[in-house]
């Protein structure tokens, strides 16, 4: 769309004394009046071009005379409302601004669903401490600390290796987890190992 210039106006376009006073939007025409008060009508879908003089007009404009807005005059820009159907229901118009943006929002809360799902799963739940019940036999239970290895396990807790992983037979030395539990032997064993 180009710039408005004043060559867009109905001044410029239109003869002296015509005046824009309607739209009939059922026939798209433009209807004109001119200095004397008769009713003019332009070509069917065009904003400008060749007037026709018409005797009567879908009942368009109030007089020439009556300026008053509120009333049903003409406006500023010089259109007219044209009559309407008493008898004819009002037409249903949409109240909710918000309906066109309601995919929005739902796009929105989608997203942040997933985002907190996300980031809750990414969190590890607090580690349970180790049951008792957990370990067989007499042997305690153990939480794997970062960094620890089994050697160094049994060097704190004063067993022997091969004593470890015969309590626990599916843990493996060269791949220790950080909160993993795990069995330490008997203290009774222990003490037989050093």
């Amino acid at each position: 769309m180009g710039r408005w210039s004043q060559y867009d106006e109905d001044d410029y376009r239109l003869p002296d004394g015509m005046k824009r006073v309607g739209y009939d939007s059922d026939t798209q025409k433009y209807y004109y009046r001119d200095h004397d008060g008769a009713l003019w009508e332009g070509a069917e879908g065009t904003e400008y071009g060749e007037l026709t003089k018409v005797e009567d007009a879908p009942a368009i404009v109030a007089e020439a005379g009556n300026d008053d807005v509120e009333a049903g005059g003409s406006r500023a820009d010089g259109y007219r409302p044209l009559a309407t159907d008493v008898n004819q229901p009002p037409r249903h118009i949409a109240t909710s601004a918000y309906r066109n943006l309601l995919p929005f929002f739902l796009l929105i809360c989608v997203v942040l669903l997933l985002l907190l799902r996300v980031l809750r799963s990414g969190s590890a739940p607090p580690p349970v401490p180790p049951d008792a019940s957990f370990c067989p036999g007499d042997s305690s239970p153990y939480r794997v600390k970062k960094g620890d290895t089994c050697w160094q396990i049994c060097q704190t807790w004063g067993c022997n290796v091969e004593k470890l992983e015969q309590t626990n037979p599916r843990m493996r030395c060269d791949s220790l987890a950080v909160d993993e539990v795990v069995c330490l032997p008997s203290k009774e064993a222990r003490r037989r190992l050093v």
